[in-house]
């Protein structure tokens, strides 16, 4: 199968169990899973890719941790995570929590929920990293959400990486403008974002964020810290969730669930179903 067209799958397929999870569960925080699905799916290829190729620990932090849902539908799609497993999603006594949990797959270095913790953890990784002669190479993925840049833990951590040149800690912002009370530039202004990277001393690059061959592409090229904007829609998909806050909150009933399912793939039963 095309690369290309094996991620689209890929995210499509995670797009489809996150939203049975989370109707399920009746969990929150469905539009900020699927506006960062497909940048998941390609920092999770790139780490999987790397480690077949190379044997390269390459590490992903999700710092946006109530992306939980997708961060699990992600790994399940890609064969990482039985999907019968993911029926234990929120339930009593599961290591699958509705925030990320470092318990419930290898690959998630850190449990994360409350926003800021991220990327000064991925910024004392890389600097780690960057001392051990063997692991110098070895990248350090921080994925942000754009609200999550109000805490000052963010420009702490940014300070940091210009001063050690921490040229192997990629931060990829999940820019959907919404967060937890409305609009991002009416909550806490952020513009000229861009602007502000640079002027810590950051390589800064905007991208579509829903199209994972421009950010696999960045994630091998690039020179000094280096944070990658990602302009994504929350809901990413779904009609009736896009660009909208109430899906940060609301969970699909069934009836919205298959509607929601017919528009990601045309069809409900092309695989197996969660029960």
């Amino acid at each position: 199968m095309d690369s290309s067209l094996e991620n689209e799958v890929v995210a499509r397929r995670a797009r489809k169990i996150t939203l049975k999870i989370t109707s399920f569960a009746k969990n929150a925080h469905i539009g900020s899973c699927l506006s960062c699905i497909d940048i998941l799916a390609a920092l999770f290829k790139f780490k999987q890719n790397s480690l077949i190729q190379k044997n390269t620990v390459h590490e992903v932090i999700v710092s946006k941790g109530h992306a939980a849902a997708a961060v699990y539908g992600v790994l399940c799609a890609m064969g990482e995570i039985e999907e019968s497993k993911l029926n234990e999603f929120c339930k009593n006594g599961s290591q699958f929590y509705g925030h990320v949990n470092h318990l419930s797959h290898p690959w998630i270095k850190l449990s994360t929920g409350s926003l800021g913790h991220g990327l000064p953890f991925g910024i004392g990784l890389a600097l780690s990293k960057k001392l051990n002669f063997d692991q110098k190479n070895e990248k350090i993925f921080v994925l942000m959400s754009d609200g999550e840049l109000n805490e000052g833990t963010t420009w702490e951590s940014a300070l940091i990486a210009n001063r050690f040149n921490l040229d192997n800690v990629i931060c990829v912002v999940d820019r959907n403008q919404i967060q937890s009370f409305g609009r991002t530039e009416e909550v806490m202004p952020l513009e000229p974002l861009a602007d502000k990277w640079r002027a810590f001393g950051w390589k800064c690059l905007t991208i579509d964020g829903h199209d994972q061959e421009q950010i696999l592409k960045l994630l091998n090229d690039h020179e000094g810290p280096t944070v990658i904007l990602a302009d994504t829609v929350k809901g990413k998909g779904v009609s009736f969730m896009e660009d909208s806050l109430d899906w940060h909150y609301k969970s699909p009933n069934s009836e919205q669930l298959s509607q929601a399912l017919f528009e990601i793939d045309g069809h409900v039963n092309d695989d197996k179903e969660l029960n």
